[in-house]
């Protein structure tokens, strides 16, 4: 590793640092801030990883979260916190291994509608258990973590993901990926083994989602189908990853953090009309920046540049 390549590095280094080192100086609300924020990038850094080359746009984020969430408030009490996050994960992964098997071979609007779907199947299936067979509505989870506790976790959990998105690009993997998203017939002619791919690539993302459920649910102390599978989850999700832009490794987070800060202003100012203040900021992104902020500073400066020459 030269001496240029060293300088993002360290520089990354510095930048955790901070990060880890801010829950100390922050007062709660401050951390909590911090917390939801970070909870975001790594939903919309996981959504990306699998939806940005592929273009296969998911609105099931909210039902691997929700089901990340559910695992810990049902099994907090009788395992192991860290045996839980495991299991947590490894129950997201065989959901998403059977929903992509069974549904990848969908495109366009059929997989949007699916996804979506799904999300609202997982929230009807667990509220009918919880009342038919429980007996109630929502569980309490007693686990003597504090917000920064929870933070640490989530900021590990985001940083693992950039880790794997790097190695990614790096790798063969993109490339099919990518030749997905532009023509799925010609991928396979090509050699790509693109339902395997898809399915590996959906997998993954889905447990990283599921994890980010997993580690926020002692945030509530009361978890119930309708805080964990709040479809706004999946919008918020899809909206940060189209505003930084769905193919940018850094995208996801640039779109993350505007819009979790205004999320929170409308959420407080406006609650009964910020979903529609939302909608609206969505069509305008699709409109202004289709392929999303970084994309559009690039083309400008690719612009400038040949200007110049």
């Amino acid at each position: 590793m030269g001496p240029l390549s060293m300088k993002p590095f360290l520089f990354g280094l510095l930048v955790i640092g901070l990060l880890a080192w801010a829950p100390l100086v922050l007062n709660d609300y401050g951390t909590g801030l911090l917390l939801g924020l970070t909870g975001y990038a790594t939903l919309a850094t996981a959504w990306a990883m699998f939806s940005g080359p592929t273009r296969y746009v998911s609105l099931a984020t909210v039902a691997f979260f929700g089901i990340g969430a559910y695992t810990v408030a049902v099994l907090s009490e009788t395992l192991p916190y860290p045996l839980v996050l495991v299991v947590a994960a490894l129950i997201g992964l065989s959901v998403s291994l059977v929903v992509g098997l069974a549904t990848l071979r969908l495109a366009g609007v059929y997989f949007v509608i699916f996804s979506f779907g799904l999300a609202e199947l997982v929230r009807q299936t667990v509220t009918w258990y919880e009342v038919n067979v429980t007996g109630t509505l929502g569980r309490y989870i007693f686990l003597p973590l504090e917000a920064r506790h929870i933070y640490w976790q989530l900021l590990a959990l985001l940083v693992l993901t950039l880790l794997i998105g790097i190695y990614m690009r790096k790798s063969r993997i993109w490339l099919a990926l990518v030749a997905v998203g532009d023509d799925e017939v010609a991928a396979r002619h090509a050699g790509v083994d693109v339902t395997r791919t898809k399915l590996a690539l959906f997998a993954l993302s889905a447990t990283i989602i599921t994890l980010v459920g997993a580690i926020q649910a002692p945030r509530w102390t009361y978890v119930e189908p309708t805080i964990v599978f709040n479809p706004t989850i999946s919008f918020l999700t899809l909206v940060m990853a189209l505003l930084g832009g769905a193919g940018k490794l850094w995208g996801p987070i640039v779109g993350a953090i505007p819009l979790f800060l205004l999320f929170e202003w409308l959420s407080a100012n406006f609650p009964n009309h910020y979903s529609i203040i939302l909608g609206g900021i969505f069509i305008l992104i699709v409109f202004a920046v289709p392929n999303g902020i970084l994309a559009r500073l690039e083309t400008l400066g690719q612009r400038r540049k040949g200007e110049a020459q």
